[in-house]
């Protein structure tokens, strides 16, 4: 269970002054296309919207799972000011993916979304980028370009004390998405060797039960049934464990769906929800390029079998 000291030490960097509570379920939101492939902003607006009737605490975009390494610069303009405009009078946190390919292009979209009214920003590193000085040059001239609370997403051999010492460099980085080697055992080491920073994970939440038990600070699913997790993480944090285990048990039902057919099959299911007319991704290069026919069946099942559970 969470420490009074690390959950007091969480709640004090969520509640910096001019930005909402950074702390619980913030999916990462997929990004809609229309049948002719142009990127849907009704639909992305839409979405933000849907993501507060599940009760989110917050919401990000875009990352892996948006596809924003297949959006252009104009897409993710426009994308990153319909999601502000939309969710400018919600309750949930809005955290901007401001990566790019070099630092000048992620400075942009940290200056724009700052402007726009993001509550924080969160950065991979540059996709091709080996050397780790050049990683770091990069997390401090997005740091520099902007006061707000910023995310780290950590993948491939980002370690831990690569977090650490680049928190002492950057005052607002105080949060991490890790994703760059096991999940439960990194955890633990960040708490224990820097206990004032947030650790949120990824990969679909997978074993969300022990993570909360070792202390995480949020996690980042996909978005498609995010209201299970949030009610896994309102019920851990409300004292029942046993309700808690039993709602991760069901979402772990759709996360293997992910594992069997790709992101397509979140699509789909946000597709079963009434929320995606279209739920194709964009020039996927996965190893299940569309879901057949007894996938979309299996997955029609699952939402009938787990609708009383969600909330939108």
């Amino acid at each position: 269970m969470l420490s009074r000291r690390l959950f007091l030490l969480s709640l004090a960097a969520s509640a910096a002054p001019g930005n909402k509570p950074l702390r619980g379920i913030f999916p990462i939101m997929q990004s809609p296309f229309t049948a002719d492939d142009k990127l849907d902003l009704p639909i992305l607006a839409k979405q933000v919207h849907f993501l507060e009737r599940c009760g989110v605490h917050g919401m990000v975009w875009p990352q892996l799972a948006s596809e924003y390494y297949n959006l252009t610069k104009d897409e993710r303009l426009a994308g990153m000011e319909t999601i502000l405009a939309a969710g400018k009078s919600t309750r949930p946190a809005l955290v901007i993916g401001v990566q790019a390919d070099d630092s000048s292009a992620a400075v942009e979209y940290s200056k724009l979304a700052t402007k726009l009214g993001a509550d924080a920003l969160i950065a991979l590193p540059p996709r091709e980028e080996k050397d780790w000085n050049k990683i770091t040059l990069y997390y401090r001239e997005i740091g520099a370009a902007s006061p707000l609370p910023l995310f780290i997403q950590a993948i491939g051999n980002v370690t831990v004390q690569g977090i650490i010492d680049l928190s002492k460099a950057i005052p607002t980085l105080r949060y991490i998405k890790d994703e760059a080697g096991p999940v439960l055992s990194r955890l633990t080491e960040i708490r224990s060797k820097a206990p004032a920073l947030n650790p949120f994970t990824g990969g679909h939440s997978k074993t969300l039960l022990d993570e909360m038990i070792r202390g995480s600070a949020g996690t980042m699913p996909a978005s498609a049934w995010a209201d299970l997790h949030v009610a896994a993480w309102d019920a851990f944090h409300s004292g029942d464990r046993a309700r808690a285990a039993n709602l991760c048990a069901k979402s772990l039902l759709l996360i293997s769906t992910v594992d069997a057919y790709g992101m397509p099959a979140v699509k789909y299911f946000l597709h079963l929800r009434g929320l995606f007319p279209t739920y194709h991704l964009r020039r996927d290069t996965s190893r299940n390029n569309a879901l057949d026919d007894h996938a979309k069946r299996y997955l029609a099942e699952l939402f009938a079998l787990l609708k009383p559970h969600l909330r939108a």
